[in-house]
């Protein structure tokens, strides 16, 4: 006779002693049954900022995760996340019709004016977009993301707790794709701040927004990496990249640690699907913290300035600069006038420390120095000839045309078709591409509201040539830029990924 081993190990049970065991697992499973049901249930209206607070504050200090972890979390969370629709106007483009009869009196005499202006006219075309934000403060301060309520026309607000209000916009910046949104409301359900500096890769995270329509909505997933650049999204990059599932709708919504802490405003994904695919990306919450006091208090972005243009250090690059690692920022040029030109900075420094924290690149430094109050003393380390240096700048504030002052290595300035263009040479691996020597320059920067940028010009392209003239390196683009005239459009030849195309580029 076949046997049933039991999970003690222990086969040798008589038919009593089965019996008896059964009994007393059942008497345990009805007690379990009992207990389960008198746990009180939440209540289905949304907590108010009082008990949300209250319930954060029940999360265990040490970050254990738990069951009950996960529901307080989630629960005080999806409260303080709010369903964003903005309706946008367009026009419906060109003339529906273009006959040259539709010019013959005789015609408009017979259908009358009405017809013509009917099918001549533009038609207006009304867009809906859909998104999430976090409530920041109970007298309803909301953050959201630039690109879910860009150019809108209309903003609405759908509240847990079922309300709809109207929001007023108060103010955006596309460079970090923030936005700040305020409804007429008192007490409502706020997420405290968490410090994005302290996050860990392995860090368990939740993300909470209205993916598809889908009303808050909680996914679990883990920090992934911190400090994500050159992603090519937005100007000022520092993502926090997370595999918690998000997916259109989420953009805006919120990032949160397991303390209940708003630690990011989800912005982005990669994917090849148009859904999620194991990577999303999200603002940390130090930024939008900056950014949003910002908006609030000035009605823009008030950023520092140091005044050089920087570069990556290669291998290469350390090994000529006597660089123990290609770590920092390496300095190509200083500006004339500039905060680093008062304080000394020279052509080849290697900037290693801003503030007392180590420089991991040039999109690192850059976000550090922005996020930087002008007027601020800061100390930054440089290496110069193989040897630590300490200078102490005044960060400035970043001038609204910065196109037009700098000229730095591979920069265009003035008010041609490329000006706000940056670019740098290819470095080899990216030359001998597809097993053929690539000649260009890859562009780094394109600064927005340039005209390059509104004709489609991507951080990443590398422009083979300027009105049919080759660009094998950034000497070649300096030289044609500077012959560029005023207000004449400019065809380019650049490469994108595995294709190659023509782009026209008209200033103005």
């Amino acid at each position: 006779m076949s046997k049933v081993r039991g999970v003690s190990g222990n086969d040798d049970l008589s038919s009593r002693g089965a019996l008896r065991v059964g009994v007393v697992i059942g008497l345990l499973l009805v007690i379990a049954a009992l207990t389960q049901c008198s746990v009180e249930q939440p209540p289905a209206t949304a907590p108010s900022a009082a008990s949300a607070a209250q319930a954060i504050a029940a999360v265990p200090a040490d970050g254990m995760a738990s069951n009950r972890t996960f529901i307080t979390v989630a629960k005080a969370s999806r409260a303080s996340v709010v369903n964003i629709s903005a309706t946008r106007t367009s026009a419906g483009g060109l003339e529906q019709f273009s006959f040259p009869f539709f010019d013959d009196p005789s015609f408009r005499r017979f259908f009358g004016e009405e017809f013509e202006r009917r099918f001549r006219a533009p038609r207006e075309r009304r867009e809906q977009g859909m998104g999430s934000g976090v409530v920041v403060s109970s007298d309803g301060y909301i953050v959201t993301n630039n690109h879910v309520v860009e150019k809108a026309d209309e903003i609405q607000v759908l509240l847990s707790d079922k309300r709809k209000l109207k929001a007023k916009l108060i103010g955006t910046d596309p460079k970090t794709d923030i936005a700040v949104i305020k409804i007429d409301a008192s007490d409502l359900p706020v997420l405290p701040w968490g410090n994005s500096n302290d996050l860990q890769v392995g860090e368990m995270v939740m993300a909470v927004g209205n993916p598809f329509g889908l009303n808050q909505t909680v996914t679990l997933g883990i920090i992934s990496a911190v400090g994500r650049a050159n992603m090519g999204i937005v100007d000022y990059e520092d993502f926090i990249q997370t595999d918690a599932a998000i997916n259109p709708g989420n953009s805006g919504g919120a990032l949160v640690n397991l303390r209940g802490e708003l630690i990011g405003i989800n912005t982005a994904i990669f994917t090849r699907s148009g859904g999620y695919m194991g990577i999303g990306f999200a603002i940390p919450s130090n930024m939008v913290k900056s950014v949003m006091n910002s908006l609030v208090k000035h009605g823009k972005v008030v950023r520092g300035w140091l005044g050089v243009s920087i570069q990556e250090v290669t291998p290469e690059l350390a090994e000529q600069f006597d660089a123990p690692a290609s770590r920092g920022a390496l300095v190509g040029d200083v500006l004339d006038d500039s905060p680093a030109e008062r304080a000394k900075f020279k052509r080849g420094d290697i900037i290693t420390k801003y503030n007392g924290k180590t420089v991991d690149g040039p999109a690192h430094l850059r976000t550090r120095v922005a996020e930087t109050a002008p007027d601020t003393t800061v100390r930054v380390t440089v290496l110069r000839d193989g040897k630590a240096r300490q200078l102490k700048v005044v960060i400035g504030e970043l001038p609204k045309d910065l196109a037009t002052i700098a000229k730095g290595p591979g920069s265009a300035r003035g008010d041609h078709a490329l000006a706000g263009v940056t670019v740098e040479n290819l470095a080899a691996e990216e030359a001998r591409r597809s097993g053929r020597r690539l000649l260009g320059v890859k562009v780094t920067v394109v600064e927005p509201g340039s005209a390059a940028e509104r004709a489609g010009l991507r951080r990443g392209d590398v422009i083979r040539e300027i009105n049919r003239k080759p660009v094998k390196d950034v000497g070649d683009f300096e030289r044609l830029t500077d012959r560029l005239k005023p207000k004449k459009p400019v065809l380019i030849l650049l490469s994108r990924g595995d294709a190659t195309i023509f782009m026209p580029i008209t200033p103005g």
